[in-house]
C-alpha cells in the first residue's frame, strides 16, 4: 500500500477520477522529466499503471490492482468513478473519448495549481438531493459535470452539455470548458439552458439571489484563443463561435499562465487592486462612448482591460473601434500580445503586463 501523501499515490488518484493520464501532460504533474520517468517506470514495474498507446495518443491507465487499492483506500472518493460501466472504469477507446478525458486531466491540473480541491469529498455535497451548506468563505470551489448530474433528472436538460464543470467564485460562477487542440463541438441551445439552470439552482447557495454565470474556455495554446475568436462554427455550425450563450466568456490556456489567470479571475479583491493599478492614469468611463470599455486615457482614448482575455469583450472592443473608426488602448499580459496583434485589426496602442514581475507582487510566486 503506498502512502497517500507520495506523488505515486497522488499520480494514481488522479487518474483513477479522470480514467486515463495523457503522456503529454507529465510535465505538469512532476518537477522534472526524469523524475516522472522514475515515477512511470516504478509503477509500471509494481503493476499499478499501464500504458494505452493507439491513434499515437499514449496514456496511463490504472490496472485491476491499483483500483483495488485506492478503493480499499479510500471508497468515498473512488467508487462512482471506479466501479460500474463508467466512462473513468470502462473505457472506450475512441480517440474523442480518450481526448475528453485527457481534457479533463488538464482542467483539473489547472485547477489544482489554482488552488482549488478536486475531489468530491473534500467539499460539500452541493448538488445532492441532502445538500450540504456553503458560505462565500468557503469559495473558490469547483463540482464537476458528474457531480452536478447527481441530482437526477432536473439535470436532463444540460445533460449534453460541453462543460466539464462549474468553477464558484465568491462574485460569480464560472462555467468551464476544455477544448483542448482542436475546436469544441457546441450547441448554443444547450449551454442557455445551462447558464439559466446554474441561476436557478445556486440561488442562495451561497449567493444573496440568482448569481451570475460566466464561462472559462482552456485550451493547449494561445493559438487555440485565435482560432475560437475567429471560428464561424464550422460547415455545419456545430463547432464553438463567440455567441450570447454567456455575457463573458473567457479564455486560459493549459500551463502556468492559465493556473495564475484562474487564481487571479477566482479572486475580486486582487482583480480590483489590478485595474485600479493599471488605471490609474486614466479618467473614468466615457459616457455614451459607442465602444466597449473600461476607462478613457488622458486623450480622450477608450481602454480595454484584456488581461482576463475576455473574448466577448475584446471582440465588441474590436468591432466598436472599427465601426466609429476610434482609436484606443488595449492593456494585457505579455504572452497574450501576440495573438491579439493577429487578432485586432482596429487601430489600437498595445501596453503589457509583465506576467512573471504581476505573479510576485500578487501572488508571491517565483
Amino acid at each position: 500500500m503506498l502512502k497517500s501523501d507520495t506523488t505515486k499515490y497522488q499520480l494514481l488518484e488522479f487518474i483513477g477520477i479522470c480514467g486515463e493520464f495523457p503522456a503529454l501532460s507529465l510535465n505538469r504533474f512532476f518537477t522534472s522529466p526524469s523524475y516522472a520517468e522514475k515515477v512511470i517506470t516504478e509503477l509500471k514495474r509494481d503493476k499499478l499503471i499501464r500504458t494505452h498507446y493507439k491513434d499515437k495518443l499514449r496514456g496511463y491507465r490504472l490496472t485491476k490492482r491499483a483500483k483495488e487499492m485506492l478503493l480499499s483506500a479510500n471508497p468515498d472518493r473512488f467508487t462512482c468513478y471506479l466501479t460500474g460501466n463508467t466512462e473513468t472504469n470502462l473505457i472506450r477507446s475512441e480517440v474523442p473519448k480518450r481526448l475528453r478525458l485527457h481534457q479533463k486531466v488538464n482542467t483539473y491540473l489547472t485547477l489544482l495549481h489554482a488552488g482549488v480541491p478536486i475531489f468530491a469529498d473534500e467539499k460539500p455535497a452541493l448538488f445532492h438531493p441532502v445538500s450540504e451548506a456553503i458560505t462565500l468563505q468557503n469559495l473558490p470551489l469547483f463540482y464537476s459535470s458528474r457531480e452536478i448530474k447527481e441530482l437526477g433528472s432536473v439535470t436532463t436538460k444540460i445533460k449534453n452539455s460541453r462543460s466539464v464543470g462549474i468553477l464558484m467564485a465568491s462574485h460569480c460562477v464560472y462555467a468551464i470548458y476544455n477544448t483542448g487542440g482542436s475546436v469544441l463541438k457546441w450547441e448554443y441551445k444547450t449551454e442557455v439552458r445551462l447558464n439559466a439552470f446554474l441561476q436557478h439552482y445556486l440561488h442562495e447557495k451561497p449567493y444573496s439571489g440568482p448569481p451570475k454565470i460566466r464561462a472559462i474556455m482552456l485550451g493547449d495554446s494561445m493559438d487555440m484563443a485565435y482560432r475560437l475568436m475567429t471560428s464561424t462554427g464550422g460547415y455545419r455550425k456545430s463547432l464553438f463561435m463567440l455567441d450570447t450563450a454567456f455575457e463573458h466568456f473567457h479564455y486560459l490556456p493549459n500551463n502556468a499562465y492559465g493556473e495564475t489567470l484562474l487564481r487571479l479571475l477566482s479572486n475580486p479583491q486582487i482583480i480590483k487592486q489590478l485595474n485600479q493599478l493599471l488605471l490609474s492614469d486614466h479618467v473614468g468611463k466615457k459616457e455614451g462612448f459607442p465602444a466597449v470599455h473600461d476607462a478613457v486615457d488622458t486623450e480622450g482614448r477608450p481602454t480595454l482591460l484584456a488581461y482576463d482575455f475576455d473574448m466577448l469583450r475584446i471582440n465588441k472592443f474590436n468591432t466598436g473601434l472599427k465601426v466609429f473608426r476610434h482609436t484606443g488602448n488595449l492593456i494585457c499580459f505579455d504572452f497574450q500580445i501576440p495573438c491579439l496583434k493577429e487578432y485586432i485589426t482596429a487601430d489600437v496602442h498595445f501596453s503589457s503586463i509583465d506576467f512573471h514581475k504581476f505573479r510576485r507582487g500578487f501572488f508571491h510566486e517565483t
